[in-house]
């Protein structure tokens, strides 16, 4: 029987950013959707998630769900059967980027959720085309209800997040590393590199996407999922490959 794949959504979004993959995977596996809107802190997000999650299951987070899916990679390797991380970034903030994120936070504290969609979501960060509009409504409708505290803790969060890089390192299970090749916030060149810190990752640029493909470019990123699910969990090395 294949594990079950818990799927963990970035800042701003809930259940739906994976909706196409919920219809399209649920009649195969079980699926959870994990929130990441309990914590101020990565690590404080995966210990909560580690007490509710079943003993041994798949992992896919986008964005900020992708550095608390390395935060459970971290702690729990045993329980992680395969790892999929999308538009990820496994790198600490900078003492730039981690200012640049303030003006944000004292938006969402004010409750000015709208605005902070706005200063995340900007131009260079979906694909051209005319799915643009309905993406950003989409985040924009799944901000709103997720609530200004909740997504103040998740901009803390990020701006607080650690370096994955020795964690990623030592990951020996099959591992996806997958981005749009219109991404502006996590770039093709910051994906080549995760992946290339896994020993067993493999890379897909998704085209027509940017930051979200799996809403972007739906069935080509349902497909790449099912070819990493396929994945044997005995792999080796890539010395013997």
């Amino acid at each position: 029987m294949q594990e079950p794949l818990v799927l963990l959504p970035g800042a701003l979004c809930d259940a739906r950013v994976f909706g196409p993959q919920l219809a399209a995977l649920s009649p195969e596996m079980a699926l959870t959707v994990a929130p990441i809107t309990r914590g101020e802190r990565i690590e404080e997000i995966a210990s909560g998630l580690l007490d509710v999650l079943p003993r041994r299951f798949a992992l896919l987070g986008s964005a900020l769900g992708g550095n608390v899916a390395m935060e459970l990679l971290r702690r729990a390797p045993d329980r992680v059967t395969r790892i999929a991380l999308m538009s990820a970034n496994a790198l600490a903030e900078t003492p730039q980027s981690s200012a640049d994120l303030e003006p944000l936070i004292i938006k969402a504290r004010a409750g000015r959720v709208s605005e902070v969609v706005d200063g995340m979501i900007g131009p260079d960060c979906l694909a051209p085309g005319a799915s643009r509009g309905e993406v950003k409504a989409l985040v924009r409708d799944m901000a709103e209800h997720l609530g200004a505290e909740t997504i103040h803790r998740q901009l803390k969060a990020m701006q607080r997040r650690r370096d994955y890089q020795v964690a990623l390192r030592r990951c020996k299970v099959p591992a996806l590393v997958l981005c749009g090749e219109h991404d502006g916030v996590t770039p093709i060149k910051r994906n080549s590199f995760l992946a290339d810190l896994i020993p067993y990752g493999d890379f897909e640029v998704t085209e027509g996407a940017g930051h979200f493909p799996m809403l972007e470019q739906p069935d080509a990123t349902t497909e790449a999922l099912r070819v990493w699910l396929r994945k044997p969990l005995v792999l080796r090395s890539p010395v013997e490959a």
